[in-house]
């Protein structure tokens, strides 16, 4: 189970992170782009920017955690975290692979 300062606390942990606003609640960018939020589509949520084939990973390892940000979005990798199923191993695996995507292949 994760909370949002936790989610927050690993986000800004990578190298380059920033906390900035995107349509009225926190994300997470490397070099600009947003690799993660939080509090969308609600408050028990954040979202991670994978590619499809880690979403598949995520999705089958907690799939009471992870699941496909609607439409589009979800089908290029867009993930879905429910905070309190997500457990801290896979919290924190999802998103250095969002910021790795972010990050052009950099590693932490």
């Amino acid at each position: 189970m994760a909370t949002p300062d936790e989610f927050r606390r690993i986000a800004l942990s990578f190298q380059g992170a920033e906390e900035r606003t995107h349509m009225d609640h926190p994300d997470f960018r490397v070099g600009g782009k947003i690799f993660a939020t939080l509090a969308s589509p609600d408050a028990e949520h954040g979202m991670v920017s994978l590619l499809p084939e880690q979403q598949e990973l995520a999705m089958a390892a907690e799939p009471e955690a992870f699941r496909p940000a609607a439409g589009a979005w979800g089908r290029g990798g867009s993930t879905l975290v429910k905070l309190a199923a997500v457990s801290d191993e896979w919290l924190e695996r999802a998103l250095d692979w969002a910021w790795q995507k972010r990050a052009g292949g950099k590693t932490r």
